[in-house]
């Protein structure tokens, strides 16, 4: 599995569509993180964003493999390793860069009141959860799951923006925790949500990988 992770890897490295996802998240982050806010609530609003993000990422590394080479890594290792290893190759792209908009939170906002340190596991949580969720919505709107494109591209908006504001979903649950620990001066631990974004992105994740051996 490290073999074909590093390869996926450098597929989307070298194909530049990682730019486009990665200048909007920055400047999401920008626009919304400024310094003196207080440092729970700018942790929710970076943690929010990775929701669209992690589904377009996933999305592009399922679709970003010639179909020559798609097929022969499906041959050599299997299609569900094969495509595990294209979706967690987005998720990691996406924990990646939520760690970087939850650092900049805590290096610029205020404390107010609240642990550093519980405030940095706190957000970690929130983003972990916020990665988990997006990178399930992109599992199900990429290929081999949805074939069409602008099928593809409007569930995962969809997808993406039910994520944030139903009050079930784990990404919703989380961010609301760490907004209303801004508020209150708590500091939330998002284990429940956690849990359910880790068994929603496993559900995903084996459904898409089901629907490539089905292909395959």
């Amino acid at each position: 599995m490290t073999a074909l992770l590093r390869y996926q890897a450098a597929l989307l490295l070298r194909s530049q569509r990682w730019l486009a996802p990665c200048v909007a998240y920055a400047a999401f982050v920008a626009v919304g993180i400024r310094p003196g806010d207080p440092v729970l609530d700018s942790l929710g609003y970076a943690a929010a964003g990775l929701v669209p993000f992690a589904a377009w990422l996933v999305r592009i590394c399922a679709g970003n493999e010639p179909g020559a080479a798609r097929d022969c890594a499906a041959a050599a290792a299997g299609p569900v390793r094969a495509h595990a290893a294209v979706l967690l190759t987005g998720l990691l792209g996406a924990l990646t860069a939520g760690a970087l908009g939850a650092g900049t939170a805590l290096l610029v906002c205020d404390p107010a009141g609240a642990a550093p340190a519980a405030a940095a596991v706190a957000g970690g949580l929130g983003t972990a959860v916020c990665a988990l969720t997006g990178a399930a919505v992109g599992a199900l709107s990429a290929g081999p799951v949805l074939r069409r494109r602008g099928h593809g591209v409007l569930s995962a908006a969809l997808g993406s923006l039910l994520a944030l504001v139903l009050e079930p979903s784990p990404a919703h649950g989380a961010v609301s925790a760490l907004a209303s620990a801004a508020r209150s001066g708590s500091t939330p631990l998002p284990l429940t949500s956690l849990a359910v974004a880790l068994a929603l992105a496993a559900a995903a994740g084996a459904a898409a990988c089901l629907a490539a051996e089905r292909r395959g």
